[in-house]
């Protein structure tokens, strides 16, 4: 599957053709010049420009990544559906199995009074009507970690505590002030510097609401350290390198997307018969309705 969308996308990549010429064009370069000659000619035109191949390369490759994704895609929702279908068609027919299974459990334990074979029936039971979990049983109450403030405020009568008022220190006080005065967003000159401002001061707000001191003076270091100078900015060749490399883990990605879905239960099922699912999920359904007859069966023998 992965296979053939990277070489549709590939080949759609590869076939474009080379700007700045060809045999025909007119431009003035011989038939039997190579594309680097050509290139290297065609000073000021886009094919000159010393990142026109990689930025080629990366149009290949973003072709080829666009028609991987369209294929993964397209099997994980054949894969969702089919998973859809196996449930709706097959799931009943999984429960009465189930079920059968603890009744046969629990006749035969009944008959023998053998511990093993009571051990085995309630195992057989559990399977059938699991237990739910702390969160399905108090959804909303309670979790992992226990009752919720509120329902535990609910079932004790006891109002909620509401959190603690913070007072801050008469050093916070100052440093705050301080940081106010220094860092006032009307003090820009230009709104770059107010933006710089405004989230900064909201740092230091966050930080007084809490009575954080340490933090305020972390701040107040910081403004006195000025704006963190501007990164260099990569050149257009780093840029078309770091975006193949970025392409190349996406359809790494992909790939074990792609290998997990067919490796699944539904995907091996799909592989079976990929033109017509419909037909296996019948098969399988015969086989299910065959055991169930089994069962019953095999429990009218034990109830007599």
């Amino acid at each position: 599957m992965g296979g053939e969308a990277e070489q549709s996308g590939e080949g759609s990549g590869q076939g474009q053709p080379a700007s700045g010429g060809g045999a025909g064009s007119g431009d003035g370069t011989r038939a039997g010049e190579s594309d680097g000659q050509a290139d290297g000619k065609a000073d000021g035109t886009e094919a000159g420009r010393p990142e026109a191949r990689l930025e080629r390369a990366v149009r290949a490759a973003e072709q080829a990544l666009i028609e991987f994704e369209i294929a993964v895609e397209t099997f994980r929702v054949e894969v969702e559906n089919f998973s859809r279908l196996h449930h709706q068609k097959l799931g009943p027919m999984y429960t009465r199995l189930d079920e059968l299974d603890a009744q046969i459990a629990e006749a035969r334990a009944a008959r023998t009074g053998d511990p093993e074979d009571i051990r085995a029936a309630q195992e057989a039971r559990a399977r059938v009507m699991p237990m739910p979990g702390v969160e399905e049983l108090f959804h909303g109450w309670m979790d992992s970690d226990g009752l919720f403030p509120e329902a535990a405020a609910m079932l004790t009568d006891q109002p909620v505590r509401p959190p603690e008022r913070v007072r801050p220190s008469e050093e916070a006080r100052k440093l705050y002030r301080e940081l106010a005065r220094k860092a006032h967003p009307d003090l820009a000159q230009d709104e770059s510097e107010r933006k710089r401002r405004d989230e900064f001061i909201t740092r230091v707000n966050a930080a007084y609401g809490r009575g954080d001191e340490a933090m305020l003076r972390e701040l107040s270091a910081e403004w006195e350290a000025g704006p963190v100078p501007e990164e260099r900015r990569p050149s257009r060749s780093e840029e078309l390198y770091a975006r193949l490399e970025w392409l190349a883990q996406r359809k790494e990605m992909l790939t074990l997307v792609a290998r997990e879905l067919e490796e699944g239960a539904i995907g091996g099922m799909l592989r079976l018969a990929p033109d017509d699912p419909d037909r296996l999920l019948d098969e399988i359904a015969e086989q299910l309705l065959a055991q169930v007859a089994q069962r019953e069966a095999e429990l009218a023998g034990l109830l007599g």
